[in-house]
C-alpha cells in the first residue's frame, strides 16, 4: 500500500514541492531530510502503523521501500507541468509510443519500460472501479518488467510519450461517469498494445523474466477491456444467455446469466393449464 502510493504520487509529480504534497494528500507523513537547505532524501510512514508500543511511527526511506523510489529515482520521473490532456490524447501518445518501442535499442528501451511502468501504476490510480482492481494487478504484475538490467536512457522518445500522459488519465474516473466507457475501452486497449510491445522487447534482448512479467500485464489488461467493453445490458433479457460482439481485438465476453430458460413445450405432452 504505501510503496504504491509513493510510486503514484512519483510517477504525477512535476517536482520535489509537487511530490511531497501528493504524499501528504493522499494520507502519507513525510518526513525530509536536507542539507543547507536543500533536499535531499526523504521518509515516508502510515498515520496508524506505529512501533515501540504505539510512541512512534514507522519510518522508510524511499530507497527502503523500493531501489527506484530514492530521491534521485524519483527526480528521474520529473517533467515540466503541461495542462492535462483528454484521454483521446493519452491513447494517441501511448499508441505512438508503442510503435517506437520496438525499434529502440537496449539502453533507450529500459528508459522507455521504466516509464511504461510509471504509466500503468497512474492508470491503476485513476481507473473507473469495474476495472481498477485489474489494472491495478496489470500494474503489479509489469514492475518486474519495469526494471531492465543494465543502464538505461532517459531521452527516449517512446519514454517521452509515455511521460506525457499521466496527468491526462487524472481525469480518468470523471470521463467514465460522463459516459466515457467508449473512451476507457479504447485506451485499456492501447495499454495492452504497450505491454505487449515491452514484452517483445524484452524478449530481443533476451530478459525472459521481465518478457514473463509483461506478458501476465497484458493478460490482466485484457480482462479489463473486457469488463469495460461488455456492460451488463438496459432492459432484462428474454433468453437466459446474451453474448455480446467483443470489441476487435478482445477474448469474448464472458456470458450473463443468473436468468432461467423458459422450458420449449414437449410436444407429446399437454401443455400447462391456463386456468387458475
Amino acid at each position: 500500500m504505501l510503496q504504491r502510493t509513493v510510486r503514484t504520487a512519483a510517477a504525477l509529480a512535476h517536482g520535489d514541492a509537487d511530490f511531497l504534497d501528493r504524499l501528504r494528500d493522499a494520507g502519507v507523513r513525510v518526513r525530509e531530510r536536507r542539507d543547507d537547505g536543500a533536499l535531499v532524501g526523504y521518509s515516508v510512514a502510515l498515520p496508524g502503523d506505529r512501533a515501540d508500543r504505539g510512541s512512534r511511527p514507522v519510518w522508510f526511506a524511499g530507497s527502503t521501500l523500493a531501489y527506484y523510489l530514492s530521491l534521485p529515482r524519483v527526480r528521474e520521473r520529473f517533467t515540466p507541468h503541461v495542462t492535462p490532456a483528454d484521454w483521446a490524447l493519452a491513447e494517441h501518445r501511448i499508441r505512438e509510443a508503442s510503435e517506437l518501442l520496438g525499434r529502440a535499442g537496449q539502453d533507450e528501451g529500459a528508459g522507455d519500460v521504466a516509464a511504461l511502468g510509471d504509466l500503468l501504476a497512474v492508470a491503476a490510480a485513476h481507473s473507473p472501479a469495474l476495472v481498477r482492481d485489474r489494472v491495478q494487478r496489470a500494474a503489479d504484475a509489469f514492475e518486474q518488467a519495469a526494471r531492465a538490467p543494465g543502464a538505461r536512457s532517459l531521452e527516449g522518445r517512446a519514454r517521452a510519450g509515455w511521460r506525457a500522459s499521466p496527468r491526462a488519465l487524472e481525469h480518468a474516473p470523471r470521463a467514465a461517469r460522463g459516459g466515457g466507457a467508449a473512451v476507457v475501452l479504447m485506451l485499456l486497449i492501447a495499454l495492452v498494445e504497450a505491454v505487449e510491445a515491452a514484452a517483445a522487447w524484452h524478449r530481443a534482448q533476451a530478459f525472459r523474466a521481465q518478457a514473463k512479467a509483461a506478458a501476465d500485464a497484458a493478460v490482466l489488461l485484457r480482462q479489463a477491456a473486457g469488463l469495460a467493453g461488455n456492460r451488463p445490458p438496459a432492459t432484462k433479457p428474454r433468453t437466459g444467455r446474451v453474448v455480446r460482439t467483443p470489441a476487435r481485438g478482445l477474448p469474448p465476453a464472458t456470458p450473463v446469466t443468473g436468468v432461467p430458460v423458459r422450458p420449449r413445450p414437449d410436444p407429446g405432452r399437454p401443455g400447462p393449464s391456463r386456468t387458475r
